[in-house]
């Protein structure tokens, strides 16, 4: 039970805790047969929209942001300012998308014939799988890096524990550091319980309702599909399993955004800078390594892959998030956290490069109380030696200050370079394996993983130095 111990059996022990065999979609090189994976969910969209729906999980309302699209047509040029609507998942049993995931995951351990379920998480999905365990009647354990090693601990996550807490999980919490991951598999195997990840099958799969009821609720309300719809990113599942919905619903020209927080700087496994963020989640800390590396999840493969659907990637800042949440609840009369209003952030902002005529969505909200509200998160970071000031969000430094808009119009956007990330996938899966070449198959899922051409693929491959087998490849 050492920690090497435990670590060199983490492959067997998730193999019992999800009951997949990941080994049957590998090659043995960079490719894996995905889709065959996400088929092995084992259900149907009309069958998750079902056990969805016996617990209160579907048609979530979609509402149209009216003074909030008037506020961004006044900070844009004339004839611009797309109309927004969010979809509010603060209306799901445990106030956020993630209801979605637990449900299918949660229902699958009961259909094994698990106990129980662990999940390893400091967010919304601890609750929403111990909302779920406790409609399916089964035990739950959340495990949650929650503290640094003062013991000081973020008012989110305390939040998060006990809304937990009082859903009946046992809930474990441990200071930032590898230990979590370490507790987590000792758990799994010490208790037979089913792994409800964040990345197994089952979880994104979920999501795909949302995004699917996305399309059916503008076709019925608007008559056509929205342009653009905008998701928090931070482990990617959130807008794969979107866009995958989507794309089951045929809206295809839909363009999908990832937004997150802009915490560069800071990083998300050290101890002195564990609370020098305002954000637990929905941040470049999550987003860029779990785009560029997304099977350094808890599964031997993430079934989340933003790569493979993301038209766009922007960021924001700390106090413009924060502006826009106490504008959501000032002028639109809807006080909901910060993870929802991290994408709405980045459409009000993208509404305004759009025609009045067009519709963004920010595809969810969550709820919000206690730590999660505004207050408390920025009293604790002025605790923490943070400068909170008004001023031009563009001065603000991750980790020193957060800094408020002076007026709305100093919102902005910053696209990151999709490229760049991209060649750092390709750069990843290269060197995980040490490879020097690589097959068509290899080629062929290096493209369709980062939604690019087999051109732009071969291109980094020959930086790289990895040959491109000619006589497999007809391309």
């Amino acid at each position: 039970m050492s920690y090497l111990g435990v670590m060199s059996r983490r492959n067997e022990i998730m193999k019992n805790a999800v009951g997949i065999d990941y080994e049957l979609f590998e090659s043995g090189t960079v490719d894996f047969d995905y889709e065959k994976m996400m088929r092995e969910t084992g259900y149907t969209l009309d069958e998750m929209q079902n056990i969805q729906k016996d617990v209160s999980i579907c048609n979530t309302p979609l509402i149209e942001l009216k003074n909030i699209t008037e506020l961004a047509r006044k900070c844009s040029s004339k004839g611009k300012g797309a109309r927004i609507f969010i979809k509010d998942e603060a209306s799901s049993p445990s106030g956020s998308f993630k209801a979605r995931r637990a449900a299918n995951a949660v229902y699958h351990a009961k259909k094994l014939g698990y106990k129980g379920v662990i999940a390893a998480t400091s967010g919304n999905y601890g609750a929403a799988v111990a909302s779920q365990a406790a409609m399916q009647g089964l035990k739950c354990i959340i495990v949650q890096e929650c503290y640094d090693s003062q013991g000081k601990g973020q008012p989110e996550i305390i939040e998060k524990a006990r809304k937990c807490e009082a859903y009946g999980a046992e809930v474990i919490q441990l200071s930032v550091g590898p230990e979590l991951f370490y507790t987590f598999l000792r758990l799994l195997e010490e208790t037979g319980y089913f792994n409800a990840s964040l990345y197994t099958p089952f979880g994104i799969a979920g999501v795909e309702t949302l995004g699917y009821e996305i399309s059916m609720q503008f076709r019925e309300k608007e008559g056509r599909d929205p342009d653009v719809v905008v998701c928090t990113n931070a482990g990617g599942g959130n807008l794969t399993g979107t866009a995958r919905g989507l794309i089951k619903a045929g809206a295809f020209d839909t363009k999908v955004v990832g937004a997150s927080v802009n915490l560069k700087g800071l990083h998300m496994a050290s101890d002195t800078q564990f609370n020098k963020k305002s954000f637990t989640t929905g941040h470049t800390g999550f987003g860029i390594p779990f785009c560029t590396n997304p099977d350094r999840s808890d599964v031997p493969r993430s079934a989340g892959r933003p790569l493979r659907y993301m038209d766009r990637y922007v960021t924001v800042n700390q106090g413009e998030v924060f502006y826009m949440t106490e504008a959501l609840a000032q002028i639109e009369g809807l006080e909901r956290g910060p993870a929802g209003n991290t994408s709405l952030a980045a459409a009000f902002c993208i509404a305004q490069e759009m025609d009045e005529d067009k519709i963004i969505v920010v595809q969810e909200t969550e709820y919000t109380g206690a730590g999660k509200h505004i207050q408390p998160q920025l009293t604790f970071a002025r605790e923490n030696g943070i400068d909170i000031r008004f001023g031009n969000p563009e001065d603000e430094v991750a980790g020193e200050s957060i800094i408020l808009p002076s007026h709305p119009s100093m919102i902005k956007i910053k696209d990151l370079d999709l490229n760049k990330i991209k060649r750092s996938y390709i750069k990843n899966c290269i060197e995980r394996i040490n490879l020097t070449e690589i097959n068509e198959k290899d080629l062929e899922f290096l493209v369709k993983d980062t939604k690019s051409s087999y051109e732009f693929v071969k291109e980094i491959l020959k930086e790289l130095g990895v040959n491109c087998l000619k006589e497999n490849l007809g391309v």
